[in-house]
């Protein structure tokens, strides 16, 4: 098994909703017996310590923020689902704002990894708009690329016509390192 996490502090608790109580859920309203709270002020989500990023310069770099603790942050787990125990773990994503030899501090990410029946391990929604391969067995990062716009969605793999095995990513959003919004894209990759 398979496991993205983050390793971010955070202040937050599941707490039983009074009876009769509804939640909205796209127009439908939904009766749930418990919930997630947070700290007053912030409704519906745990509040994370984070604070403002800098530069090499000092200067504080507008948006961006890193959480109050040492990394990693991120990371791919392999864990025995037979047994429980973790057969490999990797920190995964750099923050590329950082000093050379201080940037692989594993990133925070919205979506989980996919492996495929070779044996490989594929992870798109890390922070750094960076999309990865890695060896099932060890963990070993075996392939990067710089995506375009950054991946949010867990990748598909699947075979053309040409008896190819492809796999594929949704990314989204600004482009990296580029202010324009709203962009989207499709990134496909052959496997050798």
């Amino acid at each position: 098994m398979y496991a993205f996490t983050q390793d971010v502090g955070a202040v937050g608790w599941i707490e039983k909703f009074p009876v009769g109580h509804h939640v909205n859920y796209v127009n439908e309203a939904v009766q749930l017996p418990y919930d997630s709270s947070s700290v007053p002020g912030v409704p519906g989500s745990p509040v994370r310590f984070q604070a403002p990023a800098t530069g090499p310069d000092g200067q504080p770099i507008p948006g961006l923020f890193w959480p109050c603790q040492k990394p990693p942050w991120g990371r791919l787990s392999a864990v025995n689902a037979n047994t429980g125990e973790i057969a490999w773990q990797t920190t995964v994503g750099v923050t590329d704002e950082l000093p050379e030899g201080k940037r692989n501090t594993g990133q925070l990410g919205n979506a989980g990894p996919m492996v495929t029946a070779g044996g490989l391990v594929f992870l798109g929604a890390t922070g750094d708009g960076r999309f990865r391969a890695f060896d099932a067995k060890t963990g070993k990062q075996l392939w990067e690329t710089k995506l375009e716009y950054s991946a949010g969605a867990i990748p598909i793999t699947y075979r053309g016509k040409n008896g190819k095995q492809y796999v594929a990513v949704m990314a989204a959003g600004p482009r990296m390192n580029n202010a324009v919004e709203g962009h989207q894209g499709l990134m496909v990759f052959a496997l050798p």
